[in-house]
């Protein structure tokens, strides 16, 4: 039997691609999901992952595009060239200025115009033309984020039997949040193309089904939605982390030599880890908000306590964001100014990509990690920091309105927008002992330990296939047109006809309960039927 081949399709490859001084460099993406997916992705020779670059079509001739595909290709990618226009309608405008803030629940600042929906739809249909030309019937299509709801659907068209999955990286919004997009009904056909639709946590799932029923008037049955012979299965997928890898990341003589920096620079404070991209979403101002008031109603905390903010810089691009970076740094400037010191600064602030070793030894070294999403698909710094903490005390404060919370119940959960409660969960993590601190880590350690981002895509990718057979064991129920046909004309030319819909056996279950053993109708279902 042929082995099935398997294609990965995101907005980003794994790779990006630049371009300094003439000269294509090309570097490991630090996104999300390039950053989850890229070790499931290296695990099989038949695997392709199919996405954008990173640098606009504009800026290359077409040797440097060949060159690209070349260098890609032998890292198992395939590169779809965007240009600055189609990147600002699609990426900038419907994905990030439109999709993102609504399903995050910023009604406030979603943008609707009519030019991003149609880059949207563009971009969407460059990407169903370089997968077809990868995919045939041994095939099986991972569709990835917001940046891709209409290609299931896209590719459904042309392939009808194509296995198709599709995964939703941040959250689904509830209906009443979700029917302010104008173009709600084709995002939720595009989704219905897919054979298995995941999410991060079951309620994203749940929202998803009742705008289905709402919005197409399509009804579920347990989580799956029946369009005529086909099958889409809603279902719940929490991504998990790389455990090992941040599990040993303190073994790491780079990693080693950060922790000793970080403990002679910190040392006599506790340090509060502030670990986010920089996004509206991630509540930063209000966790700044939040300590600022920590630190006027606690005057003994002050030259013991530290928040080290690490914004990771983030679409730039977008007005939006820019005003955040703004907004965050005149905070950070006031406090530091307010209650600094020549020897204490309250708030140490980095506005950058730090690279692993560095991000290991801030987990490994911070006494508590506060994380205040306003709202997020998963949060994967909550695991990452805890996996850290191998026989080390650390205190997780995470916001309930993060989808890892569910996961870790051990944390000091707080409601973002409460800052009552943040300063209350800061007081209380400076005061929990070593012992319980270690506790709790461990018990949390154990969960994520188990259910991996490797456990995660194999969960994923099994449940696909049974979508897969469970199509093929339908469809091999369907009459053949030969069938069809052959009965059509019997009923044509019959003179009388008579139409039994025999619903789960009930004409034999008739027969059965009135004459025991016996196969033929009785008198009574004889007569019936006359």
């Amino acid at each position: 039997m042929k082995k099935r081949k398997f294609l990965v399709v995101s907005n980003r490859l794994p790779v990006s691609v630049t371009k300094k001084d003439g000269v294509l460099q090309f570097s490991p993406s630090s996104g999300g999901l390039a950053t989850a997916l890229a070790r499931v992705h290296s695990e099989g020779d038949d695997r392709l992952w199919i996405g954008w670059p990173g640098i606009a079509s504009d800026e290359l001739n077409s040797s440097e595009k060949s060159k690209i595909v070349r260098e890609l290709n032998k890292l198992g990618c395939h590169p779809i060239f965007l240009t600055k226009k189609q990147i600002e309608k699609y990426y900038d405008g419907y994905s990030n200025d439109t999709i993102w803030p609504l399903f995050h629940y910023f009604q406030t600042y979603v943008q609707h115009d009519v030019d991003y929906f149609e880059g949207y739809k563009q971009v969407n249909e460059i990407f169903k033309k370089a997968v077809l030309k990868f995919t045939d019937k041994n095939t099986s299509i991972w569709i990835h984020d917001y940046h891709l709801m209409l290609l299931p659907k896209l590719i459904r068209d042309t392939l009808p039997d194509a296995t198709i999955g599709f995964f939703l990286h941040i959250p689904f919004p509830s209906y009443e949040i979700f029917r302010l997009l104008p173009n709600r009904k084709e995002i939720l056909e595009g989704l219905l193309g897919a054979n298995l639709v995941g999410f991060h946590v079951y309620d994203y799932a749940r929202h998803f089904l009742s705008s289905v029923l709402r919005i197409l008037a399509i009804e579920n049955s347990h989580g799956t939605i029946v369009i005529g012979q086909r099958a889409v299965k809603a279902d719940a997928f929490p991504i998990g982390i790389d455990y090992e890898k941040f599990a040993n990341s303190h073994k790491m003589p780079k990693t080693q030599k950060e922790i000793n920096n970080l403990e002679k620079k910190y040392a006599g404070v506790k340090t509060i880890l502030s670990m986010d991209r920089l996004d509206y979403s991630k509540g930063i101002a209000r966790r700044l908000a939040a300590f600022e008031e920590f630190l006027k109603e606690n005057p003994a905390q002050r030259k013991k306590v530290v928040l080290v903010v690490v914004a990771v810089p983030s679409r730039m691009q977008v007005a939006t964001y820019r005003k955040l970076r703004l907004t965050i740094e005149e905070q950070i400037s006031r406090i530091n100014k307010k209650y600094g010191t020549s020897k204490w600064t309250p708030v140490s602030y980095q506005f950058k990509n730090l690279p692993f070793e560095q991000v290991s030894a801030l987990f490994w070294v911070a006494d508590i990690a506060l994380l205040t999403p306003l709202r997020d698909g998963m949060n994967l710094v909550a695991k990452e920091y805890i996996a850290t903490k191998q026989d080390r005390p650390g205190v997780l404060i995470l916001s309930e309105m993060a989808g890892a919370v569910d996961e870790m119940p051990e944390a000091i959960r707080i409601n973002p927008n409460d800052n009552r409660e943040i300063i209350k969960a800061i007081k209380s993590g400076l005061e929990l002992s070593e012992i319980t601190q270690k506790t709790n880590i461990k018990l949390m350690q154990q969960r994520l330990s188990k259910y991996t981002v490797h456990r995660w895509a194999e969960d994923f990718i099994e449940q696909l296939e049974e979508t897969r057979h469970w199509q093929k064991h339908r469809g091999d129920k369907l009459l053949s047109s030969e069938s069809k046909d052959k009965i059509l004309k019997s009923f044509k030319n019959s003179k009388s006809r008579l139409i039994l819909l025999d619903y789960d056996g009930t004409l034999r279950s008739f027969v059965s309960s009135h004459h025991p053993g016996k196969a033929a109708p009785s008198k009574q279902l004889v007569s019936l039927l006359t």
